[in-house]
């Protein structure tokens, strides 16, 4: 079949516009599209429900995500170095000020939080009366052992625990293990109406288990009110404007982080349990991804 010139023009042309415009397409994709986004997760309940909420919202969009099981320390190392491309939880202004202190010129830490109203100090069973405060703490040394039930070694918590014992003089060790091998240890002291005492943090499912109170910190070592941030590796934003967009629009109340960490503590995989509040939470979740 002659086609002629003109005829043969157009179709080649026609086909440089398609060509252009799948490239064009393409190109705008694959900023948002990587196939291999990375979440540090920490042992720490509320850390691994909203990671694993994240993990379904974002595969849901497109994105393949793993989770990297690492402590604080050792989170914060990745992120600089690029292995890393989120963590999901700083808390600011008091408790990880040494890890803000150290990276913010390797890490990025954002100005937006996803809660607002975070809690930390030493916290007694309600039935362990005649301790309110950590200046009792000594008086009632007998009481608890001498020692302070906590968890991991790396957290900034932990390190603003030994902080609160220099500025109060206590005669007390601190105690390392693990998130759960200390509130294993706190449900042994509540079934047998014991005393102990612990760093704890507010949100956490412990709470609504367990009737405990924190003491009085008039030294204000641990701070007043702490809020939730998140941190990402350099140039996370240019690699994934949307994802980084979202993680600034994400907030959560006490009751959705409560509820979130109920589900994912009651299921047998963390993933399900945020599957189902994912699911359950469409119009909020539309409000952090539009």
């Amino acid at each position: 079949m002659n086609m002629g010139k003109k005829g043969l023009s157009f179709i080649l042309a026609t086909l440089m516009v398609a060509v252009l415009t799948a490239c064009g397409s393409t190109s705008g994709e694959s900023e948002e599209k990587d196939p291999a986004l990375t979440i540090g997760q920490i042992n720490w309940a509320e850390n691994i429900a909203v990671t694993n909420m994240w993990k379904v919202i974002l595969e849901d969009k497109g994105y393949d995500v793993e989770l990297n099981n690492l402590n604080m320390g050792t989170t914060m190392e990745a992120l600089e170095n690029g292995e890393l491309d989120a963590s999901l939880e700083v808390w600011l202004p008091v408790q990880d000020a040494n890890y803000l202190k150290e990276y913010k010129d390797t890490v990025n830490f954002s100005e937006a939080t996803w809660y607002d109203k975070a809690k930390v100090g030493l916290v007694v069973p309600s039935y362990v009366e005649e301790v309110n405060s950590v200046e009792d703490l000594n008086e009632h040394k007998e009481l608890f052992e001498g020692e302070i039930i906590g968890f991991d070694p790396g957290a900034g918590t932990m390190e603003v625990t030994q902080q609160l014992i220099k500025d109060y003089n206590l005669d007390y060790e601190l105690l390392s293990s693990s998130e759960p091998a200390m509130l294993a240890e706190i449900g042994k002291a509540v079934e047998k109406k014991e005393p102990i005492v612990a760093p704890l943090w507010s949100p956490h499912w412990v709470f609504s288990k367990y009737d405990l109170k924190f003491l009085k910190d008039p030294k204000n070592t641990f701070g007043g009110v702490e809020k939730i941030h998140h941190a990402t590796r350099q140039k996370f934003a240019e690699d994934f404007p949307k994802v980084s967009q979202w993680f600034k629009n994400w907030k959560m109340n006490d009751q959705q982080i409560g509820e979130l960490i109920s589900y994912v503590e009651d299921s047998e995989e963390p993933i399900d349990g945020a599957k189902k509040w994912v699911e359950e939470n469409q119009e909020l979740i539309n409000e952090w991804v539009k």
